[in-house]
């Protein structure tokens, strides 16, 4: 993305928002992201007898597909959010409330730990599908970069009132469930006729 294109959505958002976010920390990503992208599509093909032949076409169109997604891809920590970019032909722009994060998982196979590359997976309180909502691969400092944003989350939690972490309120839900649940077994137990 060129800068001028970045000047124009801060200032879209400054518009819209009154001030323009501020960021607390923009992720880097390992290029060697790109060599795991480029052998996991080849050990598809490689598992079709039909692929097998294309491998040598995939490495060629692949070097340019992976770098020019890796130079696309962003992921921007502000004050309230997690703003994530990725996409050639497709754009996808998400920004996730951090109050709504409810995990943010590391995965590293046996291949990516070759090349010290981890996945982040994003997950939010109400998602409509199972799994993550967003997955990023090759973030550099993955761990660092994860710990910033659970803090932000937790700090943006407590300055606002002090509310429970996303991660307590399941458990508080789970107890009034098993309360209720009692309360139906006790009440159907009263009405069982005697044997």
């Amino acid at each position: 993305m060129t800068e001028m294109t970045e000047m124009t959505e801060m200032t879209e958002m400054t518009e819209m928002t009154g001030s323009a976010p501020i960021v607390l920390k923009k992720a880097t990503f390992n290029p060697d992201v790109r060599k795991y992208w480029l052998l996991s599509g080849a050990l598809i093909l490689m598992s079709t007898v039909v692929g097998i032949p294309l491998i040598a076409i995939w490495y060629l169109i692949g070097m340019w597909i992976t770098g020019h997604y890796l130079e696309r891809m962003e992921c921007t920590l502000t004050e309230k959010t997690l703003i994530v970019k990725k996409g050639i032909l497709i754009r996808v722009e998400k920004t996730i409330p951090l109050d709504k994060i409810t995990d943010l998982g590391m995965i590293q196979g046996p291949i990516m730990r070759h090349w010290n590359i981890h996945a982040l997976s994003v997950e939010t309180a109400g998602s409509t599908s199972p799994g993550a909502l967003v997955k990023l691969h090759g973030i550099e400092d993955v761990k660092e970069f994860r710990d910033r944003v659970l803090k932000q989350r937790d700090s943006l939690s407590h300055a606002e009132g002090g509310t429970i972490p996303q991660s307590a309120a399941p458990a508080q839900e789970d107890s009034r469930v098993v309360e209720l649940l009692e309360e139906i077994r006790d009440a159907l137990v009263q009405r069982r006729p005697s044997e």
